[in-house]
């Protein structure tokens, strides 16, 4: 920790400020490289599970709006419940007014029975729609499950060998298992289009808790950040794998 006075501290303030807005003006340029993005027509009759019944199909779930983000909930079938990390995420939606009013639907889509599903979003006193897509193959298209008596494993756009090489393994993991992932899809002249996805770390900066933890002193107390020391118990690992579910937390 580096004490200094006021107008040093200024000084020091405004050098990062241009950065940052150096990097503002960098991410609204790739903001619109998105929305180039080409799209791709959805053929396949995906079925999902929710409140109302079986059958629902990827239509449905636009709720009659343009568009619709989906945030793939990682589900532990051992546990009936979603991971730790992923019911970090959904804690985080907030009234989705705000989303609605801009002609977009959100909605989390697992691969658990529905039953469980629903059981564990009353727990978790979750409103948002969340649905289950099990018996249908809308998981593996958009790789976030594996199996690969089902399809060849791939991740963030890496193939199972490409992630060898960066280090993922799957030594000790039983099959078929899930990962997180966000999508977004648009309804355009009666027929449903992908136009994005993003992987791992590609929702970090998606989520209220990561950004608001950035800002401050000690960041996200994960072990990968500089500068190195400030980790902290619940930071043991990047993506903090030792995060609890909220009624889990001991609290002083």
């Amino acid at each position: 920790m580096e004490i200094v006075d006021r107008e040093t501290w200024t000084d020091a303030r405004k050098n990062l400020l241009a950065k940052e807005k150096a990097f503002t003006r960098t991410r609204d340029e790739l903001n619109a490289e998105r929305r180039r993005m080409p799209v791709v027509r959805i053929d396949e009759d995906y079925r999902f599970t929710g409140p109302t019944g079986a059958a629902l199909t990827l239509d449905d779930l636009f709720e009659g709006r343009r568009q619709l983000v989906v945030y793939h909930a990682m589900w532990l079938d051992d546990a009936r419940r979603a991971c730790p990390s992923c019911s970090c995420f959904l804690d985080q939606i907030g009234h989705l007014a705000h989303l609605n009013a801009r002609d977009t639907t959100f909605a989390a889509i697992s691969r658990g029975p529905y039953d469980e599903i629903a059981a564990f979003k009353q727990r978790m006193e979750w409103t948002f729609p969340w649905y289950s897509s099990r018996g249908s193959d809308f998981n593996y298209d958009f790789h976030v499950t594996f199996d690969e008596s089902v399809a060849p494993i791939s991740y963030n756009y890496l193939t199972l060998p490409e992630l060898a090489d960066r280090g993922f393994s799957l030594d000790g993991w039983e099959q078929p298992f899930d990962l997180h992932g966000l999508s977004c899809f648009l309804r355009h002249d009666g027929s449903v289009f992908h136009t994005y996805s993003a992987y791992a770390r590609g929702t970090d900066n998606l989520g209220f808790l990561s950004d608001l933890l950035d800002v401050t002193y000690l960041g996200r107390q994960e072990e990968w950040e500089e500068p190195k020391g400030r980790a902290t118990a619940l930071g043991a690992g990047a993506g903090s794998p030792t995060l609890r579910y909220h009624d889990e937390y001991v609290t002083s």
